[in-house]
């Protein structure tokens, strides 16, 4: 059977059904029972001019891409809940046993010893010791006044030519311990005179000096003073 296009087979189905409507009205003379029989058989004729529409492959894939399609959505399956972690099984400690301490012994029994008859000795005298006194601290260094200073050796410092040239002028204070002897043991600078050259001289001066030993109540003593070194320029 050659193949029909779409819409000739279409068109003819409709055209049928028409004539049988308008067949159908017409008094013929039948009964109900054949105007049903006749009835069933047109429908029959339909089911059948339809089928072999359908079996027409243009056809059936037309109706194919017209027929919706439905589309269900599932849900995603839920994963599968993980068994719960099975605990080892906690073995109580086994109970502590305290063994109740044993019971201290008993002292022994003494006895005390009867005093001795008669007199007692006299206990030994006990020694004193004598404890010695710390010595006293020396007393602290004398500070001699200037005023009770007597010169026996007093040579001038000699004047540095480099100062003399440079017109360097001034007092040098120096501070000297002199001994019981009178001797200077210690001189230092206890005021520059602002020249280290002239500093230097009268310190090589004064360590060469005598002194008187400075006495009190007739003793001689020790002690500091200061005295001045004056270096002046001749006019």
């Amino acid at each position: 059977m050659p193949s029909l296009p779409l819409a000739t087979a279409v068109s003819q189905a409709p055209a049928a059904a028409v004539a049988v409507r308008r067949l159908a009205p017409v008094a013929d003379g039948l009964s109900t029972a054949q105007r049903r029989g006749v009835i069933g058989a047109i429908a029959v004729a339909h089911v059948g001019a339809i089928w072999a529409v359908l079996q027409v492959p243009a056809v059936r894939e037309a109706v194919m891409e017209a027929a919706p399609m439905f589309v269900e959505l599932l849900a995603p399956p839920a994963p599968p809940v993980p068994p719960p972690p099975v605990l080892p099984a906690i073995k109580a400690p086994p109970p502590v046993v305290i063994a109740a301490p044993a019971a201290a012994p008993a002292p022994a029994a003494f006895e005390v010893a009867p005093a001795p008859e008669g007199p007692v000795p006299p206990a030994p005298p006990v020694p004193v010791q004598q404890v010695e006194a710390p010595p006293a601290p020396p007393a602290p260094p004398k500070m001699i006044p200037a005023s009770a200073l007597q010169y026996l050796e007093a040579a001038p410092p000699e004047y540095p030519r480099v100062s003399r040239r440079l017109n360097e002028a001034g007092t040098v204070m120096l501070r000297l311990y002199i001994d019981e002897r009178g001797l200077p043991a210690t001189v230092q600078v206890n005021r520059s005179s602002g020249s280290s050259r002239l500093d230097e001289a009268a310190l090589a001066a004064v360590k060469k000096w005598r002194f008187k030993p400075y006495a009190e109540n007739g003793q001689p003593m020790a002690g500091w003073a200061v005295i001045p070194v004056i270096f002046e320029l001749e006019k």
